[in-house]
C-alpha cells in the first residue's frame, strides 16, 4: 500500500469542534485513508465511531434536528467519521448541532460528489469546516515510497493505466484493464445518476468519450451537444456535474494585454489517464499510440493539480493562445507572477512564443519533457496539505 500525503496531515487538521470534509473521486482511497486515521486515533487519543451516510440510523439521527437525539447517539465518542456523507439528507444542519453541543468531538466527513455534500454543509458549517481534496495516487506519493527511479520506471504505464490505488496494486495489465472498465461502467457516473435521476448514463458516457479525444484542445459545447444528441444547456449541466464529481476539470484562456488572445474557449482534462483510456477502450502502449502527446499532457496537468493541492501552492491555471496560433499549453499565475509551460513528449525544444514574450516580458517559459518533468509534478518543498476554509 502506498502511503498518502494526508496520512501525516490529518492529525493536525482534525480538531475538536470542527468538521474536516474530505472530497475526491470514488475509489481514490478516501475510505482507506480514514480507516488508517481511525486506527491511529483509537490507539492513542480516544474512542472512534466510523459509520457511513448510507446508514439509516445516521440519516435519522442527523436529520432529526434534535439536540437530545444527537447528544445521545454521539456521546462518548472522541472522533466521528462519516464516509459517503452525501447520502445523508440534511446532514449539514445535523453536523452543526453536533459540533455546537459536543464541542470536544472531532468530526470527519467524506464524499465523492462535492456538488451535493458541499451544498449540504456549506452554509451550516461556515467557520467550522476545513476542506481537503484527495485524488488518485500522485507522483509525489510514488517518489516518497520508491524514489525517483520508481516513478521513472512506471511512467509509461501511468500514462496508459492511470494511478487509481486499486489499479496500482494489480500486477498484470489485463487485470488493470478489467478494473478500469469496471470503474468506467459501474462507478464513474453513479453520483450524477443519483443526483439527476438519470436512468441511462449512455449520453454522459458519450459526452466523455468525445472529450477524451479533445484533450489539450479547445472544446465547442455546441459541437458536443450535436455529437451527443442533447441540448447545449444539458451539456453544460453534465460537464459541471462531472467536474464536481472529480472526473474532469476545465481551464480557460488567459489574457491580460492583447486583443488577439483567445479567452472565451475552454479545455478539459481528465483527473486520471486510466479513465480517459477506458472511455476509448484503448490500452495500447505509449510507443504505438498516435495520441501520446495528449496522454502526456493530461498526465502532467493532473499531477500538477495534485501537487498544487497537496503542497499548498495555490495557482490560477489557464492555457494561452492567440488568433495567430501562437500558444502555450499551461499558464499559472501566482500573486501576479506568470509562468508558462509547454508540454513535449518528444525531444523538440520550442522557443518562447514571440507574442508571449512581447506581452509578458517578466513571465517565465519552460518546456516540460521527460528530462524536466520532475520539477513540474513534484513539490519544491514538503509543506502542509492544501486545506481550505
Amino acid at each position: 500500500m502506498i502511503p498518502r500525503i494526508y496520512d501525516t496531515v490529518l492529525p493536525s487538521l482534525v480538531q475538536p469542534g470542527r468538521v474536516l470534509a474530505l472530497y475526491g473521486p470514488r475509489r481514490s482511497g478516501k475510505t482507506t485513508l480514514l480507516k488508517n486515521y481511525a486506527a491511529t486515533f483509537a490507539g492513542t487519543l480516544g474512542k472512534v465511531l466510523s459509520v457511513t451516510g448510507e446508514d439509516i440510523s445516521i440519516q435519522e439521527t442527523l436529520g432529526s434536528r434534535s439536540v437530545e437525539t444527537i447528544r445521545r447517539f454521539f456521546a462518548g465518542f472522541d472522533c466521528v467519521i462519516i464516509d459517503e456523507a452525501q447520502a445523508a439528507p440534511g446532514i449539514g444542519a445535523g453536523l452543526k448541532l453536533l459540533v455546537d453541543h459536543l464541542p470536544e468531538t472531532r468530526v470527519i466527513i467524506s464524499g465523492s460528489s462535492s456538488f451535493k455534500l458541499a451544498g449540504e454543509v456549506g452554509e451550516p458549517l461556515v467557520g467550522r469546516k476545513t476542506t481537503l481534496n484527495l485524488f488518485p495516487i500522485s507522483a509525489a506519493e510514488i517518489v516518497r515510497q520508491g524514489g525517483v527511479p520508481a516513478l521513472a520506471a512506471a511512467l509509461e504505464g501511468f500514462l496508459i493505466y492511470g494511478m487509481y490505488p486499486e489499479i496500482l496494486t494489480q500486477d498484470v495489465n489485463d487485470a488493470r484493464r478489467a478494473r478500469l472498465l469496471e470503474l468506467r461502467d459501474d462507478f464513474l457516473f453513479r453520483d450524477i445518476i443519483a443526483f439527476e435521476g438519470i436512468k441511462n448514463s449512455a449520453k454522459i458516457r458519450r459526452l466523455l468519450q468525445l472529450l477524451s479525444f479533445q484533450v489539450g484542445k479547445e472544446v465547442s459545447l455546441t459541437e458536443l451537444a450535436t455529437g451527443v444528441g442533447i441540448s447545449r444547456q444539458v451539456v453544460e449541466r453534465y460537464l459541471d456535474l462531472l467536474e464536481k464529481t472529480f472526473v474532469i476539470f476545465r481551464i480557460g484562456g488567459f489574457s491580460r494585454n492583447l486583443r488577439s488572445e483567445i479567452t472565451k474557449s475552454v479545455r478539459y482534462y481528465f483527473a486520471d489517464n486510466g479513465i480517459l483510456n477506458a472511455l476509448q477502450n484503448n490500452f495500447v502502449p505509449v510507443g504505438a499510440r498516435a495520441d501520446t502527446g495528449a496522454l502526456w499532457e493530461n498526465w502532467l496537468v493532473a499531477e500538477r493539480v495534485k501537487r498544487n493541492a497537496y503542497f499548498n501552492h495555490p495557482a490560477n491555471s489557464y492555457f494561452w493562445r492567440t488568433y495567430a496560433q501562437q500558444e502555450i499549453d499551461w499558464v499559472e499565475e501566482i500573486d501576479g507572477t506568470l509562468s508558462g509551460f509547454e508540454f513535449k513528449w518528444g525531444g523538440k525544444t520550442p522557443k518562447t512564443p514571440t507574442a508571449w514574450r512581447g506581452a509578458y516580458p517578466d513571465a517565465s517559459f519552460s518546456v516540460i519533457n521527460r528530462e524536466t518533468y520532475l520539477s513540474f509534478v513534484l513539490p519544491d518543498e514538503a509543506t502542509r496539505g492544501g486545506a481550505q476554509e
